[in-house]
This record gives C-alpha cells, structure tokens and sequence, in this order.
C-alpha cells in the first residue's frame, strides 16, 4: 500500500511540473504565436490534397502563365501557367516533412554517440567527439552540398546528407547533458546497487534530458528546412518539376525582377516557417528551464 501511495505521489509531482512548465510555455506570447501559425500551416500543407488537385501543381498552360494573384489563382501562376498556392502547398509537404525526418534520423544517432560520449568519458568520448570535430570542421551547408554532388540528386540522398551534417552538434548538446547528469546522486545509487549501464541511461538519464534534446530538434528543424530551400535553389536539392519551397524560387529566379510575387510568396513561407520554429524552440527554453531567461 505505501509503495502504491509513493508511486501515486511521484505521478502527482510529475504531472503538476508538466502543467507547470505547460503554464511557462502559454505565457510566452511569441511562443504560443509561433505554435499557432506553425499549427495552421501544418495542417494546410498537409491537407492539401483534399482542397487542391496535384494536377494543378504539374499541369502547365501557356496560355495563363505570369497571371497575378487572383481568386482564381491565389498566389498567381508561375512562368509555365502552373498554380503557385498549388505548388507550394504541395511543396510544403516536401519542406517540412523532409525537415522533420531529417532532424529524426540525426536525432537517434545523436542520442546513441552523445550518450556513449558523455557517459563512459575516456576514449569513447576522444573517439566519438574526433569524429564529430572532423564533420563540424567543415561549414554544415558546403558539407551537404558535397555529399548531394558526390551521391546525386534524389530525397533520400538529400536527407541522408543532411542528417550527417546535424548530427555533431546534436551529440554535443546531448552529452554535456549526460555529462551533467552522471555525477548526480540517483546515477550513483543506480550503480551502487548494481543496475545495469543501459538501464540506467534508459530510465535516469534520456528522460532527465528530454528538455534539450527538444529545444535542439526545434532549433535545428529550422536551420534543416533553410538548408532544404538552399539546396534546392541552387539545383541540387529535389529535382524539378517536384515542388520544394527553395526549387519553386530556382525555377522563377529569372522572372523574379518582372514578377516579384514568384520570389516573395515562397520566400515568406520559407521565412515565416523558420521564424515560429525559433519562437517555439526559445519558448521551450525559457518553459523547460526558467533559470537560461533573461
């Protein structure tokens, strides 16, 4: 009945620190706007094929190129008479899910060299944080533009590119957290009564460290999705005719100067993404540890 009564007890903390730190997050303004226009783009992305045929996004017409924003066509056409809001609906789709599995495959590897780094010390982390050193020697963008030239053009080759790019900075910041966290008193009793090392990075360790490694995925979401866009404007990223918010810019490029909303509409969904994403991840800072606010 007691051990009951401790283990209702620690739920009960639990949940009131997560309401607490819910009620730190709903206070931040920029946060909760980010959040809500991340949200509704999200959702508009993703439903695309419900409200906007795909044969809009690869369907040219000659005959209506160049056309202004209009009700019929939201955002205009693009040089060959396809609908532009289609485009980057769809397109969307490719920006910022790709971001998100990007960010998903650097963050398994991250956890599993950063856990083993900062945990175990000596030469795993010598051997592990090398490695990374090498990777992070050379500027992220120029490192994936290598690896896209030397593979070729493709989704999946453009992911795997740059999830190898994020993955250094993701095991830092996590193993300074396992470093942190190694010393303290509740890993020494673990070990003391003989819990096994996965066992104790599995239930003391990755759950303590949940804070960073969100506010880290939020932040590099955004920095992966503006490399996504680079990539693809500089033609080695997705392939036209596939719509990608960067490609979409690459195509119109030389229309941009006499039609200026075919540079500008995809540059504020690429700029607006990337904004909320830096509002969310600073509010998820400031919500998961009071003490980094200013």
């Amino acid at each position: 009945m007691s051990s009951y009564v401790l283990k209702n007890h620690e739920l009960q903390k639990r949940n009131s620190q997560f309401k607490l730190k819910c009620i730190r997050f709903a206070k931040n303004k920029l946060a909760m706007t980010g959040l809500v226009v991340l949200v509704l783009l999200v959702i508009a992305i993703l439903a695309a094929p419900l409200y906007i045929s795909y044969d809009r996004v690869v369907t040219q017409s000659i005959a209506n190129r160049f056309q202004l924003p209009s009700a019929q066509y939201i955002f205009g056409t693009d040089q060959f008479g396809r609908d532009l809001f289609a485009r980057i609906m769809y397109g969307g789709q490719i920006s910022l899910l790709a971001g998100l599995v990007t960010v998903g495959i650097s963050f398994v590897f991250a956890i599993i060299l950063g856990c083993l780094s900062g945990f175990f010390g000596g030469k795993v982390d010598n051997v592990i944080m090398r490695f990374c050193d090498v990777l992070m020697a050379v500027p992220g963008m120029l490192l994936s533009m290598a690896i896209v030239a030397a593979l070729g053009q493709g989704l999946f080759k453009m992911l795997f590119a740059l999830a190898i790019t994020t993955i250094p900075g993701q095991s830092r910041t996590i193993r300074v957290a396992v470093m942190t966290l190694r010393s303290q008193e509740y890993v020494e009793a673990a070990r003391t009564y003989g819990s096994a090392t996965y066992r104790i990075l599995i239930k003391h360790i990755i759950p303590n460290i949940v804070g960073p490694m969100v506010v880290s995925i939020t932040m590099n979401l955004g920095s992966v999705i503006l490399r996504i866009a680079a990539l693809g404007f500089l033609g080695i990223g997705i392939a036209p005719p596939t719509p990608e918010w960067g490609t979409i810019i690459s195509e119109n490029q030389v229309s941009i100067r006499f039609h200026p909303y075919l540079g500008i509409i995809p540059g504020l969904f690429i700029m607006v993404s990337v904004m909320c994403l830096s509002f969310v991840g600073d509010g998820l800072r400031d919500a998961l540890d009071p003490k980094m606010k200013k």
